[in-house]
């Protein structure tokens, strides 16, 4: 079950409480896991408890989705109100310098948090700021036609739908490209958390100026690219090698833009591989 933790964050007008729900489990080093745009922390299903055997797991609701409440008024939704959250969670958490992995959205976060020297590693699945400005549009379309789908679709419909190999396809086949290996109970929740995610189409305007093109030194980085993935396309990880020249850039045979899923063992080793690479504590 999700525990939800609060704190403060500085906005231009004061001190905001900001509410981040969360999953933790097992022992070892702190590992940070962050979700992508209108999905929620169970992404990491799949992989969690593998990574649960070696470390202290971390999977966070980001604010405005899944069961994280949307950001207080005077709060932006970009990346350096949503780091500056994550830094003061991990203070709240009594964890310093977690390791971190994040896919699409969340693998921008932690690129960002490891540029800010917030984290040990960084571990990058399909991260989103490596677009062209028409891969962009393409990918922003895409996601909200994806938010129109579900929020035109009622409860029964969906449920009915996942109930189905072909209906589980119809629903989550952008993101997985295995969509068959998902559960039927697991759809129904992620389609439930896009069409309720408040923070989507702020963070998604946020996004629109979005590049990242500086270097993250001094830590070990992974950016790991799905050979599916049909939202941001394999080429920009060669863009985000450039960025980040010392990064390590690893394909994922058969895997879509949310891997995890796809290939659950396959992106436990990248992780865990990433982790390793770091100095001890």
């Amino acid at each position: 079950m999700a525990t939800e933790v609060s704190f403060s964050v500085e906005s231009p007008d004061g001190p905001r409480t900001v509410s981040v729900a969360h999953e933790r489990a097992g022992k070892g080093e702190p590992l940070l896991l962050l979700h992508g745009i209108g999905h929620h922390l169970q992404a990491w299903d799949p992989v969690f408890g593998l990574l649960a055997t070696e470390y202290d797991v971390i999977a966070v609701d980001l604010p405005g989705f899944g069961a994280s409440p949307a950001l207080p008024d005077g709060l932006a939704y970009n990346a350096s109100t949503v780091v500056a959250a994550l830094g003061t969670l991990c203070e709240t958490l009594e964890i310093e310098r977690p390791h971190v992995a994040g896919n699409s959205l969340g693998g921008l976060l932690a690129l960002e948090l490891g540029r800010e020297k917030l984290v040990r590693s960084v571990t990058a699945l399909s991260p989103a700021g490596f677009w062209s400005p028409a891969e962009r549009r393409y990918a922003f379309t895409t996601l909200l036609a994806m938010r129109h789908g579900a929020r035109l679709l009622p409860l029964p419909a969906i449920e009915r739908l996942a109930a189905t190999a072909a209906g589980r396809a119809a629903l989550t086949s952008t993101i997985y490209a295995r969509p068959g290996r998902r559960s039927p109970e697991a759809v129904v929740a992620e389609t439930l958390a896009l069409r309720g995610a408040t923070g989507f189409e702020k963070t998604l305007a946020a996004g629109r100026d979005v590049l990242f093109a500086d270097d993250v030194p001094g830590l070990p980085v992974t950016v790991a690219w799905g050979t599916r993935d049909r939202i941001l396309l394999r080429r920009q990880g060669i863009r985000a090698k450039h960025a980040v020249p010392d990064a390590r850039l690893v394909r994922l045979p058969g895997c879509g833009h949310v891997p995890m899923n796809d290939d659950p063992a396959l992106v436990t080793r990248v992780i865990t591989d990433t982790c390793r690479r770091a100095p001890a504590p």
